[in-house]
C-alpha cells in the first residue's frame, strides 16, 4: 500500500465540534421560525451546506440567519477548540512522512473558518474545500482534490465518522478509514458500511500511521 495522501472530515473527525453545530443550529432555527426542531428533523436538513439551509428555509432573509448563526456557532466554539488529544499529533506524523494532507467537508465557508481559528489546525492543510449549498457533495470534492494533487484513488485515505464518509470514499475508489472516537459517533451504521480500517481511539491511528506509513 502507497499512499501519498490524506483527506479528512473535520467534524466529529479532528475536533469535537458536532455539538456546537447542533446547539447553533437549534439556538438559530428557534429564533427565526418560532419553533423548537426534533431531533430527527434536525438532523434531515444536514447535507448542504448551511447557505443551503437557510436558503431553503429562510429564503428572503438567509443572510441574516446565517450571520447569527456564525456568531453563535463562533461564541459557542470556544469549550470546544481543542483537537481531540492526538489529532495533531497525527498530522505532524502524516507530514513528516511527505503525506499531502487536505479537508473535505459539508460545512460552509464560514463555520470552516472559526473552527480552524479556534483548533488552530488550518496550518496543516494545503487544500480545504467546504460543502455544497444544493447537496452532499463529498465524492466530488474528494474527486477534486485528486485532481490538484495529480494522484489516483488508490494513493489517497479519506477519513471521517460517519457512515455517508465511507459511501463517499467507496464511490471515489480512495481507502475509507472510519475515526469512531468522538462521543457523536453511530458506530453501528459506520461499521455497517465496511470501512477499510476503523479507530476507536486517535491513539491506535497514531500507531497504524507510524507502522504502516514509511
Amino acid at each position: 500500500m502507497k499512499l501519498k495522501g490524506f483527506i479528512f472530515d473535520l467534524d466529529g473527525t479532528l475536533i469535537n465540534s458536532l455539538p456546537v453545530v447542533r446547539t447553533s443550529l437549534n439556538t438559530t432555527l428557534l429564533k427565526f421560525s418560532g419553533r423548537v426542531y426534533a431531533d430527527q428533523e434536525l438532523s434531515s436538513l444536514f447535507g448542504p451546506s448551511e447557505e443551503g439551509i437557510f436558503k431553503k428555509l429562510f429564503p428572503d432573509s438567509w443572510n441574516e440567519v446565517l450571520e447569527f448563526y456564525l456568531n453563535e456557532y463562533d461564541r459557542l466554539h470556544l469549550p470546544y477548540a481543542e483537537p481531540f488529544p492526538g489529532v495533531a499529533e497525527a498530522l505532524a506524523l502524516l507530514h513528516e512522512r511527505g503525506m499531502k494532507l487536505a479537508l473535505v467537508s459539508g460545512k460552509g465557508a464560514g463555520s470552516m473558518e472559526i473552527s480552524l481559528k479556534h483548533s488552530g489546525l488550518k496550518g496543516f492543510f494545503e487544500v480545504i474545500i467546504t460543502g455544497s449549498e444544493h447537496h452532499a457533495s463529498k465524492p466530488e470534492h474528494i474527486k477534486q482534490v485528486l485532481e490538484l494533487w495529480n494522484f489516483s484513488p488508490d494513493e489517497v485515505v479519506y477519513i471521517g465518522d460517519i457512515a455517508y464518509d465511507v459511501q463517499a470514499a467507496r464511490e471515489v475508489g480512495v481507502l475509507p478509514i472510519s475515526a469512531l472516537w468522538a462521543e457523536t459517533v453511530q458506530i453501528q451504521k459506520v461499521l455497517a458500511m465496511k470501512p477499510a480500517y476503523a479507530f476507536y481511539h486517535v491513539e491506535s491511528f497514531n500507531e497504524w500511521i507510524i507502522k504502516t506509513i514509511i
